[in-house]
This record gives C-alpha cells, structure tokens and sequence, in this order.
C-alpha cells in the first residue's frame, strides 16, 4: 500500500510585535524623504522606504496628518447668536404662527358668509358699512 506523506507540523506561529512609530520618527523621516526628493537621485527616496520598512501608503498618510495639523484650528466656544439675532429668530416664528392664523380666520369668515347666502339671512354691517361675519 502507498502510504501518503505526512505533512510536517507547522509551528505555531508567534504574532509578530507591531511597531509604535513615534511623532519624531514620522518627522524625521518625512525630512530625509523631502531631502532625498529634492536631490533628485533616482531611488533615493525608495531607497529610504526600504530601509526603514515603510510603504508609500504611509508616507502619504503621514504626510496629510501632518499637512492638517499645520492649518489653523477654530479653537474655543461656537459663537453664540446676539441678542437681535434671537429677537429677530422668534418675530419670525410669531410671524409665520400669525398668518396661519389669519389664513384659517377668512377660511371661517368665507365660509359664514357662503352659509348666510344659502339660508337668506343678511349678516349685520358696521359703521363703515361692511358687512360683519
């Protein structure tokens, strides 16, 4: 009979220790990086991804942190409105609430006038001589 082979146990594989890159590293090497490009030696700066273990993707992640913690930052409290600015706020709430109000009233006030038409009876009229509802 044909015996198979056996396949060699695997050693159980030890996780590899994931570095912790500090600020002044990233720093430094975005420096060499800079320099390397600016010399224009061709593959210095890969040479310098290689040494140091780095992919391009980093670099560039490094890169745009660094390029956002350079912009100015709002710092402090929102700005609160003023005083007129919240006067100015509620008018228009009361405003917008009033003519509804009034819209619904000469909805009603229509609707008076149709049904005293219907049943014939004559609505009072005032001083000025319109007609009250």
């Amino acid at each position: 009979m044909i015996e198979m082979a056996k396949k060699p146990e695997r050693m159980p594989e030890k996780p590899v220790p994931q570095r912790v890159l500090t600020t002044d590293y990233k720093l430094r090497i975005l420096d060499e990086l800079k320099e390397a490009r600016s010399s224009g030696g061709w593959g210095a700066s890969a040479a310098i991804l290689r040494r140091e273990g780095l992919t391009r993707t980093q670099v560039a992640k490094w890169e745009r942190q660094r390029d956002q913690a350079l912009q100015p930052q709002k710092r402090g409290r929102k700005k609160t409105r003023s005083a007129e600015a919240d006067e100015l706020a509620r008018l228009k709430r009361e405003n917008e609430r009033l003519q509804a109000r009034l819209a619904k009233a000469e909805t009603i006030i229509d609707v008076q006038k149709k049904l005293s038409a219907l049943l014939g009876v004559e609505l009072p009229t005032n001083s000025d001589g319109e007609e009250k509802p």
